[in-house]
């Protein structure tokens, strides 16, 4: 089972020595910055700042910084585990006898422990202290200033929750938030995010937008908000799949939104239309900084926390980050359901290099002329799976995880006259290589073998790959101690 609450897990992970708690007093103007990054490109265990310059509130940091620990977080044994969940509920075929109904029932069992359930506010840690008025503080908050050129200090793992006006369905998600001053912070909310379209629709009925952002909530929880569903899907119901059970929620003081019950801290505010600030620069996942654009200003009401709360945030920059273990876990995930999509995949990989979405390497079980190609297009037309710079696509035979391989095949499978496919179309809000923002040039490699119907004349056709003779091969592997080589 997953943990409840991120202090159970840092028990957790402090009884088994994966966590350092940190007594000395630091700095979160760069110095916490510099120590999480060297920690976590490491391979180092959970930190504790228990002692930040300016705050009462402990800081923890590098929690996901590895699969072990991300995994251990969500109660499973590996990524694997929620792929085949989700790859057995999307499974058309009808129950065959007394196992298949069984099995049926099962899977029906399991999703009434999916959808998020309410509880009182005298059952909620989160509101244990309930600030408002000119009691609201941020600069109590450990905010961090993690790269020399940003623009101020940041919140980086603050879970935000909105409602479309329209429609009321709920939107989670991870943004960073610039902390302008004791009331106000800045959400860095980009082009194609869901909760952007939540303030758009409000601002276009002249409505202010209510807004929840929760800090050190339920590791499930935390992993859904950064998880690329569509807008009308309940991140809170992925999270109570992920865990086994249902997320427990609470109505918050202030405005018309539920946030976990088991957070640590939570702040409340509203959106007026048209209130923007500058927000930025900031050194992003991609390595480098953003630009300050003018982003809008949510002005906070209430603080609600426990008695004794801590605080969760992460460093991102120059990969490998803490990013990595949860964007691997998203490519597993999701890949039951981008075969729904687009059922010609056979296994993909995302580079944590390429920061996610700037390359796909696909594998296909190549079955006509240009089949490559119409993956290609069919992967640029799924939801965020729109923002691929590079798609390189291989033949089933690959593994998608072996760069030295795919490179291998990339490198001498294309005839770039023929194998290099380049369009135009949307790129990430945070690209910095595109010309103008939000869109740009992009590029399919096809790096699978080629058929004479796609014009390969040469002769005697597609050449065989160079591979050990299978008897040899046995006979070595049964001598290899013979020959003293290990």
């Amino acid at each position: 089972m997953a943990y409840d609450d991120l202090r159970s897990l840092l028990r957790a992970l402090d009884r088994e020595g994966d966590l350092k708690r940190i007594k000395a007093e630091v700095d979160p103007y760069l110095e916490v910055g510099e120590i999480v990054d060297r920690v976590q490109k490491a391979g180092g265990p959970a930190l504790l700042f228990e002692n930040v310059k300016g705050s009462s509130m402990p800081l923890a940091m590098n929690v996901y910084g590895t699969d072990r620990r991300l995994l251990k977080a969500l109660g499973l044994k590996s990524y694997g585990e929620i792929s085949e969940k989700i790859g057995g509920l999307l499974k058309p075929e009808l129950p065959q006898g007394f196992v298949g109904v069984r099995e049926a029932f099962g899977k029906l069992g399991a999703m009434t422990h999916v959808p998020p359930k309410k509880v009182k506010s005298d059952s909620a840690p989160v509101q244990e202290v309930v600030l408002t008025g000119d009691d609201v503080d941020l600069e109590q908050l450990p905010a961090l200033f993690t790269w020399p050129e940003d623009g101020g200090s940041f919140f980086n793992l603050g879970l935000t929750h909105t409602k479309d006006p329209d429609t009321g369905v709920r939107n989670l998600g991870l943004y960073r938030l610039q902390r302008h001053d004791k009331r106000t912070i800045g959400m860095h909310w980009q082009i194609h995010k869901d909760s952007r379209n939540h303030y758009q629709v409000a601002a276009r009925r002249g409505e202010k937008l209510p807004v929840a952002i929760a800090f050190g909530c339920p590791p499930a929880v935390t992993y859904a908000s950064t998880a690329p569903l569509p807008g009308d899907m309940d991140e809170y119901m992925l999270a109570g799949f992920i865990q086994g059970k249902r997320v427990e929620m609470v109505d918050c003081k202030t405005v018309p939104l539920q946030v976990p019950a088991h957070a640590e801290v939570v702040i409340e505010g509203w959106l007026e239309p048209g209130e923007m600030l500058p927000e930025g620069p900031f050194g992003d996942h991609t390595g480098f900084y953003t630009p300050q654009e003018p982003f809008p200003a949510l002005k906070i009401d209430c603080v609600t926390m426990r008695k004794r709360p801590l605080l969760q945030s992460i460093v991102v920059g120059r990969p490998p980050t803490e990013d990595g273990p949860l964007g691997r876990a998203t490519e597993r995930f999701f890949l039951p359901l981008l075969k729904v999509i687009v059922p010609d995949i056979v296994d993909y990989h995302l580079p944590e290099s390429g920061g996610f979405h700037n390359c796909a390497i696909v594998s296909i079980d190549k079955k006509y002329p240009k089949h490559a190609q119409k993956v290609m297009h069919a992967i640029w037309g799924a939801h965020m799976m729109s923002l691929t710079k590079l798609i390189i696509i291989v033949d089933k035979d690959c593994d998608v995880h072996n760069l030295h391989e795919v490179s291998w095949r990339a490198l001498g499978n294309t005839d770039y006259a023929r194998d290099l496919t380049v369009v135009e179309g949307p790129v990430d809000h945070l690209d910095h290589a595109s010309y103008q923002q939000f869109w740009g040039g992009k590029a399919g490699i096809d790096a699978t073998k080629k058929l004479p119907e796609e014009g390969y004349t040469r002769d005697g056709g597609w050449p065989n790959m160079v591979e050990s003779d299978p008897e040899t091969a046995a006979k070595v592997d049964r001598r290899w101690k013979e020959y003293g080589l290990s």
